[in-house]
Order: C-alpha cells, then sequence, then structure tokens
C-alpha cells in the first residue's frame, strides 16, 4: 500500500481510477486487500487462496503451507473473515486443473460473494471468470486472449466507466 501510496502522489496519476490485480500469493493479497481498503474502484483475483484453512490441506504443496502458517496465523491472515468489508467489484477468475491453489477457493469466494451481496434479483457487481481445462495459469493462446479481453472490460467499466464488455466468445 506505501507503494500506491508513493505512485498516486505522482501527478500524472489519477488516483480516483485505481485497481488492484493479483494471481496466486497475488492472489491472496488481492483478495485480503479488497476486504482491508475501499481505495480501489476494482480488485482482480486470479488462482487466489481464499479461506486458508481449508487451503491449507487441498493444495498439491500443502507441507510447505503448513510449514509456514500455523492454525493460529491462517485464521488470524485468513481473506474471509473480512468478506463482509468487500467494496470494491470483484473479478475472480480461476482453471478448475489448478492443483497449487484447488478451484474450491474460488468457488467458495464465489459462493460466499454472491450470499453476501446478492440483491433480490441475484445481481451484483462482482464476476466469474471460470476455465475448465486450464492449471494455475492459463496456457491456451485463445484462453489468455479470453482472459484478457475480459480482465481489460472489468476494468474499464469499474475503473474508467466505460460501458460494461463481454468477449463474444462468452456471450
Amino acid at each position: 500500500m506505501q507503494i500506491t501510496d508513493a505512485v498516486e502522489a505522482r501527478a500524472d496519476i489519477d488516483q480516483t481510477r485505481t485497481a488492484a490485480m493479483g494471481g496466486s500469493f497475488g492472489g491472496y493479497m488481492a483478495n485480503w486487500i479488497a476486504g482491508h481498503t475501499d481505495r480501489f474502484k476494482a480488485v482482480v483475483t486470479h488462482a487466489s487462496l481464499w479461506a486458508l484453512d481449508q487451503f491449507n490441506g487441498t493444495t498439491d504443496h500443502s507441507p510447505y503451507w503448513r510449514s509456514i502458517f500455523t492454525p493460529e496465523g491462517q485464521a488470524e491472515n485468513s481473506p474471509h473473515h473480512s468478506l463482509a468489508n468487500i467494496v470494491s467489484p470483484l473479478l475472480v477468475i480461476h482453471g478448475d486443473r489448478d492443483y497449487r491453489v484447488p478451484i474450491g477457493e474460488s468457488l467458495r469466494l464465489w459462493a460466499e460473494l454472491n450470499a453476501t451481496f446478492a440483491d433480490e434479483e441475484g445481481k451484483h457487481p462482482h464476476r466469474f471468470l471460470y476455465f475448465p481445462d486450464e492449471n494455475h495459469w492459463i496456457l491456451k493462446p485463445q484462453h489468455a486472449v479470453v482472459w484478457y479481453q475480459t480482465v481489460f472490460g472489468f476494468l474499464g467499466e469499474h475503473v474508467l466507466g466505460e460501458e460494461p464488455t463481454t468477449p463474444d466468445v462468452l456471450r
């Protein structure tokens, strides 16, 4: 956040049009930021950790995570505890064949966003982009195009005030 403060202090930066993005552990940070500040107009979270108690036993590298997070550390630092504080619209992205950060992290985040923020008609500002045959990173060229189109469309809508867009292949 100190880097964001420094960048926003520049004369050539419009501090009213900022977003946060992260993937993998950076996605964990994006989720954490989403629940702890309202300064970003949008947050993009890709292949991200949401509930550390759930994640710790499902990742393909569980011994490592168990060595750095005690149960107390998991409880204290898990983004899911700050769900109710999320103000910025989130774009949640995940591949179903992700074994480093299993899809259950994003599915739980998506379910909790829906349960917490949907109005009577089921509408809310959050979006979910799911790739059934991708892993931790989106590697197929045609999927990368959809990824970028979706991210730029989401940021255009929420940060720049543009009309919402959806890639043709998703309509």
